[in-house]
């Protein structure tokens, strides 16, 4: 992967370009509107609506510059495509089970963009992702947590 390559899922790609699309077909002109209309009102100097919509309009251009980087330089990763052979990759997804106290944890490891962990998808960066990569089901892993060093089996590896 070069370095300046951003590994996401095809489902992440999906959400980063339909983003891209929103902001620029839905919101730019929206923000457009609403600064033509603040601008109509007549002294721009103590006009908050103005002031209110031109930072936005920075915001909103600064995500699509932001989002048009991230799509030049996206590596798309499909899971269903791999064949890691049992091993924890990136967009696998991971059954494991703490050695502790028994509770199992279920994560698809994803893009930094992607992470979400309400909806079970963490970062590849995370030091539950970087402690998982490269193992096999079956095995037992240390990872470094804020309460110490937890030790989890990897109960099942998946590509969907």
């Amino acid at each position: 992967m070069a370095v300046n390559q951003i590994p996401v899922t095809v489902k992440g790609a999906e959400l980063l370009k339909e983003e891209l699309q929103r902001l620029r077909a839905v919101d730019r002109p929206n923000i457009i509107q609403a600064i033509a209309e603040a601008r109509a009102q007549g002294d721009l100097s103590e006009n908050a609506e103005y002031e209110s919509a031109k930072e936005r309009q920075s915001f909103i251009e600064g995500r699509i510059a932001e989002l048009e980087a991230k799509l030049s330089n996206l590596q798309i990763i499909d899971p269903t495509m791999l064949n890691a052979e049992g091993r924890v990759v990136f967009g696998a997804t991971v059954r494991f089970e703490d050695l502790d106290s028994g509770d199992a944890k279920t994560y698809q490891i994803v893009g930094e963009d992607e992470a979400d962990i309400k909806n079970g998808k963490i970062s590849v960066s995370s030091p539950i992702a970087r402690g998982l990569i490269g193992k096999s089901e079956g095995e037992v892993v240390e990872i470094q947590s804020p309460g110490g060093v937890k030790e989890y089996e990897i109960i099942e590896v998946l590509y969907v």
